[in-house]
């Protein structure tokens, strides 16, 4: 059964080892956070196209950069929040280096909101 699986495209290919879903020993908030991102992730990664997820965020990038007012600004909005949401479920298992790059992946998007809602 299993050689008809593989056959079909249909085998389930299993996480690399020392690889989980869930952060181990997680409690509170992190575990509240990863549990609700289950379904929301598990849609996103088997049912919508992969080209869908970046193609949308990189519209809603450059329209945040290409319209100088607050509808700028409301673009920029669900990609800041879609990073955020990633950066921080990834958190856990990342090194110095990767945190950084995050943090001001993080920081660049909140200042270019800011900016075309006019806060500075």
């Amino acid at each position: 059964m299993a050689t008809n699986d593989k056959r079909r495209g249909n085998a389930r290919r299993p996480l690399p080892a020392g690889e989980q879903f869930f952060t181990p020993g997680a409690t509170g908030l992190r575990k509240a956070v990863e549990e609700r991102s289950a379904t929301p992730m598990t849609f996103l990664f088997t049912q919508v196209p992969k080209w869908a997820a970046p193609a949308v965020l990189v519209v809603l990038l450059l329209t945040g950069f290409a319209v100088d007012n607050w509808l700028g600004g409301v673009a920029v909005l669900p990609a800041l929040g879609f990073v955020g949401w990633l950066a921080y479920l990834s958190w856990p298992s990342l090194g110095l280096g990767g945190r950084l790059l995050r943090v001001v992946m993080l920081a660049f998007l909140l200042v270019l909101a800011a900016d075309r809602f006019g806060v500075f």
